[in-house]
């Protein structure tokens, strides 16, 4: 097994004292958006062996040997998912996945074009899908998946608006004639790229005209706009969160984000799992590149209702989320208990994370005393593991397990 010691992301939208309070370090005053537990090659975790030796990136001992890391049912001879605490103390963009197949193509024509990977237009930087979930740590909030069209003309069209520009006014008309339609999907579509493709002699404007109308209005909906126009005045992506579900957790519920569901997390920290890929396609709410032509290609357009993800209990002390259309990851979070075990012997690759107290992993090949905010991997060849102690464990693995 091995310790692993972590990577922090201090994107602009994280928060400065959470990831700081897990690990029990001090807050430097800059946001600390990610910590990335796994073998991503963007920031690999380094892994300490528990029994002694030379540090290595945890890509690096993967690559090494994957049969031995990944287990004899591995699809590729790398980790294929990625472990994550997120804070967001501010909403990030409004953005969707790919499928595995969209990924693949056209990762596959990026490459033969010469787009060079780190290339700021560069969308597809691996032929990998992306689904993910985020288990809540705190109450979350978050917009996910299209809500009935009927819904969001309700809103918009019952606002106090004032006079708008004629571009604007257009806007708004188009806007609400879309979302009449009998078709939700279609009229969703329609709106989506209608407000998408706006230019922003009518978007802005008609952005703040309805920002400011919903300052009076008490619905999740309509606090929502107010709270993106406040960090993104004037941007489409302020109308497109009114066609959005609000999700909101409690602590240890969890949602899960299928490829094409469209989402933007709007705060609150969570343990975060996916697919291991970099596949991101933006639509607004961000500085960072936007592609509104893909983005509409990927995006799945059907009427959900929030996607929270059911959990499953094996026992009394664990919780299991294991999405049923991906096989890519799981997530169980075990609380151990004073004088109790728990043994998992499915030989396959397992991330952990202590989120409290104190837990201890023992494995055929040694053991590590895990206490909040440490970290470690074990490997497929050193299963059976047996777990004991008192706290609370988090352990991403491939799904099925």
């Amino acid at each position: 097994m091995f310790v692993l010691e972590n990577r922090v992301q201090p994107y602009a939208w994280g928060t400065a004292h959470a990831i700081p309070e897990l690990l029990g370090t001090a807050p430097d005053g800059r946001p600390q958006a990610e910590l990335w537990i796994g073998a991503h090659p963007a920031a690999p975790s380094t892994a300490v062996p528990a029994a002694g030796g030379p540090a290595r990136p945890l890509d690096e001992v993967v690559a090494a040997d994957p049969a031995g890391a990944l287990g004899p049912h591995r699809r590729r001879d790398r980790l294929g998912f990625l472990l994550k605490v997120l804070s967001a103390g501010a909403p990030l963009s409004l953005q969707a996945h790919p499928d595995r197949a969209t990924a693949q193509r056209r990762h596959a024509e990026e490459e033969a074009a010469g787009v060079p990977l780190d290339a700021p237009h560069r969308l597809y930087r691996d032929d990998e899908h992306k689904p993910e979930l985020l288990y809540a740590l705190e109450p979350f909030a978050a917009m996910a998946g299209f809500r009935p069209p009927a819904a969001a003309r309700e809103l918009l069209a019952g606002l106090d608006l004032p006079q708008l520009p004629p571009a604007a006014a257009g806007l708004l008309a188009g806007l609400l004639a879309d979302l009449a339609g009998t078709d939700e999907s279609a009229a969703l579509r329609a709106a989506t790229a209608r407000l998408l493709r706006a230019g922003e002699e009518a978007a802005a404007p008609l952005a703040g005209a309805v920002a400011t109308a919903c300052r009076d209005v008490d619905d999740d909906s309509a606090r929502c706009v107010v709270l993106l126009a406040e960090h993104h005045p004037g941007d489409a992506g302020v109308l497109v969160s009114t066609l959005l579900n609000q999700v909101r957790l409690a602590p240890g519920e969890a949602l899960y984000l299928p490829a094409g569901n469209v989402h933007a997390y709007l705060s609150g920290t969570g343990v975060e799992l996916m697919a291991s890929s970099d596949n991101v396609l933006r639509g607004g709410l961000t500085p960072k590149h936007v592609d509104v032509p893909e983005l509409l290609r990927v995006l799945d357009f059907r009427v959900l209702p929030p996607p929270l993800l059911a959990p499953h209990r094996p026992s009394g002390r664990e919780t299991v989320f294991a999405p049923a259309d991906v096989d890519d990851f799981a997530l169980t979070v075990l609380d151990a208990r004073p004088g109790e075990s728990t043994a998992w012997e499915r030989p396959v690759p397992r991330s952990l994370l202590c989120l409290q107290g104190e837990v201890r992993v023992a494995s055929t090949a040694g053991e590590v005393v895990l206490t909040r905010g440490r970290s470690a991997f074990a490997t497929a060849a050193e299963h059976p593991l047996t777990v004991t102690g008192a706290g609370t464990l988090v352990a991403a693995t491939p799904g099925g397990a």
